[in-house]
């Protein structure tokens, strides 16, 4: 199995180690079109501290943001974006960002007023994007956030990977019924409403929801012992129920590299995949629920418990990768020590 499993893994890295390519191109012809300015701004060498500045509240960030940019920077941004996400997550963002009118018109800001703007989302650069170097980039702001890290042309990492959505569904106004984070919700409670009362035993933890997400805005995403109810206690079609939440959570990235992924945590065993459920068990605004996964190398994590339980922060986390893990930069400071 294990060999099977490698095999693949070859084969998916020369598919990374191409769309990889595609990423430096891209990355660079971005850079070339910043002012001098805009690269003091938004351009950082890969091993800076800022790299770790992952948040997802609405704050002010290094980086040039939409609002910044011409239309040529504007369209390779979002190239550069699309270059690492699958189309539905691309689709996903765009609609996180339109969200930001929803709100402004429900806290009743004034036109003028820019703390709810789709266009106050920030591109960073970490490195020198080649074939011969470490590198990475970040796309953060409100309820998004996403950390690449590249060893030359392949994409190492793309944790941790944020999406909130607020509100969760949308009451009023022309996008009234819009639920971005759908998937996320609709999978998770399809597999807690599976289990039989013995197993509910197990896989809830708390009949309160936590407040929030546990791993929050943390360098490195540390739980402790996993909780709830192990992956070899479900039956094949619960199995497969989790394994369908999980897949939400990686294919957030494009095909070739979620599957990299997918097999890392097939590699240490599924029956080390862990699922807790904390607050209610059926969907409905006003009734707060959380979820998490939790394995040797992942954690998944779902809350929705603010603005009534009408507002879903998810975040997917690589125990080994995450910002690019330890390895990629200590490899980074030995090529730039000499």
């Amino acid at each position: 199995m294990k060999k099977s499993l490698l095999l693949l893994s070859i084969c998916l890295f020369i598919r990374l180690t191409g769309f990889g390519q595609e990423s430096v191109l891209t990355a660079n012809r971005f850079i070339a079109l910043l002012s001098e300015a805009q690269k003091t701004e938004s351009v950082f060498p890969f091993d800076v501290e800022e790299r770790y500045n992952f948040h997802f509240v609405p704050m002010k960030r290094r980086g040039i943001t939409f609002n910044e940019m011409n239309p040529q920077q504007h369209k390779l941004a979002l190239d550069l974006l699309r270059s690492c996400l699958s189309e539905e997550t691309f689709q996903k963002t765009r609609e996180i960002m339109q969200l930001e009118v929803v709100l402004k018109e429900l806290e009743k800001r004034k036109p003028e007023d820019n703390f709810r703007d789709p266009g106050n989302y920030h591109f960073t650069i970490f490195g020198n994007p080649s074939s011969t170097s470490i590198w990475g980039w970040r796309f953060e702001g409100h309820h998004v956030s996403f950390n690449f890290s590249f060893n030359r042309k392949t994409l190492v990492a793309g944790t941790p990977g944020f999406m909130g959505s607020n509100p969760a569904i949308v009451l009023n106004g022309p996008m009234a019924g819009k639920q971005v984070l759908k998937q996320e919700s609709d999978k998770g409670f399809a597999l807690i409403n599976s289990f039989n009362a013995a197993q509910l035993k197990k896989a809830i933890i708390d009949t309160v929801a936590f407040k929030d997400i546990l791993t929050f805005d943390k360098r490195k995403a540390l739980l402790g012992k996993p909780e709830g109810i192990r992956y070899s206690e479900l039956s094949k079609e619960q199995q497969s129920l989790l394994l369908q939440l999980i897949r939400v959570y990686v294919h957030r990235y494009r095909h070739d590299f979620a599957e990299k992924m997918m097999k890392e945590i097939q590699y240490e065993g599924l029956d080390n995949i862990w699922f807790a459920w904390a607050g209610y068990t059926k969907p409905e605004i006003g009734r707060g629920s959380y979820y998490r996964v939790q394995g040797p190398t992942i954690v998944i994590e779902y809350d929705n418990t603010q603005n009534n339980a009408n507002h879903v922060h998810s975040v997917v986390r690589d125990l080994k990768n995450d910002f690019g893990g330890d390895l990629l930069l200590d490899h980074y400071k030995k090529g730039h020590s000499h």
